[in-house]
């Protein structure tokens, strides 16, 4: 079959990337170029292709002006897929700023340089962090909500920031998926203090490597709607994929043949609180325009569980005590882990993770413990207009409404009726002053740069935000 398209793919050699190289030996019509750094560990992966008809390379780094210029000549779309991802970008915060951020200013400066801009595509990608934690009343959540990431998550931080970048770039041919959790054999494989973080009675509405392949693989072809572009969607699978944290916990640790996972670990060695995930009321519209799902999680943990070690496969026949004692208690003794924190009594992550010193106390052992069942009626959050109003007739009484629901002003005077791309002028509660497009605040959930920064106060914000407020106020704040 002739090739009709080329689609560039950043990170093509992570969890995810790789999914999307196997879902490319589908479409044969499409070439795809693996942007890919020039390291035994990139060659050793891309190596696993090398029969791959519709499949070429590209060496460099995103971080590099003319490595990135360079990749997208000739291309229709770009799948900026590459990224510093936690647990390494909790690591090393330095580095996830210079290449999640660094590398959609290139991308966006490289297309601009292009003779015709429009021409190519540019999808890119965010993520369920970008919007925090979310555990019941407010578990549901849409493109639209409070951004608001946890403390010390520089990833979803970057995030934010790389979002903006695009939205407000002024190309003509965008699009910024948000990506949930993607269930992949090498989740089961992790062994970082992170796992700590995952409070039990949080939600995630996962999504598989394959689906999310498929959906970028399609997302690259000519046929995409013209309506797929300068949008913002939530990734998940489904209601399928709508899983509580314990949940997830019961179903790999029942795959292994665990009885009882909570002989693995003690109940207040996992966070209450600042994690992320949700569950979504809109995360179907993305598959109305791009269906790309075919996977169940039933399906996806099976297949993971065959590409374990026999030793990970069979973990239940190991001894609790083992597990618990040699493994997991380490584990959250770890910088980053939550009784690392206790032990060194570190005040800024014991509040993030639990509260207080007091209410990590007051947690109890599993005698006291209630499974999570949060609701799986949908709730919405208002996001302060009349959303049945068109973005067409969007006027500058419309966004002097959304800024006084988010305790700001609008400073910015006129604005002409229906154009949501131009930036406006804004003040937040704490008199911060910023720009922003009317897409970007009403449509996104962004609002003031500087406080979305400052995740420690964000309850102290939510004092004079309303908008934000709904997330601290339980169930009043949602309307079914």
């Amino acid at each position: 079959m002739a090739i009709e398209r080329t689609a560039l793919l950043t990170g093509a050699t992570g969890n995810w990337g790789r999914a999307t190289l196997h879902e490319f030996r589908s479409h044969p019509e499409i070439r795809v170029r693996a942007f890919a750094q020039p390291t035994a560990r990139d060659r050793a992966v891309l190596e696993g292709f090398a029969d791959m008809p519709n499949l070429e390379v590209a060496w460099g780094d995103l971080t590099r002006y003319v490595d990135v210029a360079k990749a997208i000549d000739g291309v229709d779309v770009i799948l900026h897929v590459g990224a510093v991802v936690s647990p390494i970008a909790d690591e090393k915060p330095k580095l996830a700023h210079r290449v999640n951020i660094g590398s959609m200013q290139n991308i966006i400066r490289a297309v601009k340089a292009l003779p015709d801009p429009a021409a190519v595509g540019v999808i890119g990608i965010g993520s369920v962090a970008e919007t925090g934690d979310r555990q019941a009343p407010v578990h549901w959540g849409r493109v639209g909500d409070p951004i608001r990431v946890s403390q010390f998550d520089e990833y979803g931080q970057t995030k934010v920031v790389a979002e903006k970048l695009l939205l407000e770039s002024g190309l003509p041919k965008w699009a910024w998926l948000r990506q949930t959790g993607i269930f992949h054999p090498g989740m089961l494989e992790i062994r970082d203090p992170i796992m700590t973080h995952s409070p039990f009675a949080g939600v995630m509405e996962w999504v598989s490597a394959e689906d999310s392949a498929r959906l970028l693989a399609r997302a690259s072809s000519s046929t995409v709607p013209d309506e797929f572009w300068r949008g913002v969607y939530n990734i998940g699978g489904g209601d399928g994929w709508r899983l509580t944290n314990w949940e997830l916990q019961l179903a790999i640790g029942g795959a292994m043949g665990v009885r009882d996972v909570r002989t693995w670990y003690d109940r207040n060695w996992f966070a209450t609180k600042n994690f992320h995930g949700q569950w979504y009321t809109d995360s179907d519209r993305l598959q109305e325009l791009i269906p790309f799902r075919e996977d169940t999680f039933d399906a996806a943990l099976g297949r993971a569980l065959v590409t374990l070690p026999e030793s990970v496969r069979s973990a239940g026949k190991v001894p609790s005590w083992i597990v618990k004692h040699l493994v997991m208690k380490p584990l959250t003794r770890k910088p980053r882990g939550t009784m690392h924190a206790i032990r060194a009594a570190a005040h800024d992550e014991i509040r993030a993770h639990f509260g207080s010193l007091d209410e990590w106390n007051s947690i109890g052992d599993w005698s006291t413990f209630e499974v999570p069942l949060p609701s799986r009626v949908p709730t919405l959050l208002d996001h302060g207009y009349d959303e049945d109003l068109p973005s067409t007739a969007w006027d500058v009484e419309v966004y002097r409404g959304v800024a006084d629901f988010r305790g700001g002003s609008l400073l910015t005077e006129s604005a002409t009726v229906g154009d949501i791309a131009t930036p406006l002028v804004w003040r937040c509660a704490l008199g911060h002053v910023f720009a922003a497009s009317p897409r970007l605040v009403l449509n996104a959930g962004h609002w003031c740069p500087d406080c979305t920064r400052d995740s420690a106060t964000y309850e102290l914000q939510a004092e004079r935000n309303p908008f934000l407020a709904q997330l601290y106020q339980g169930e009043a704040a949602a309307r079914v």
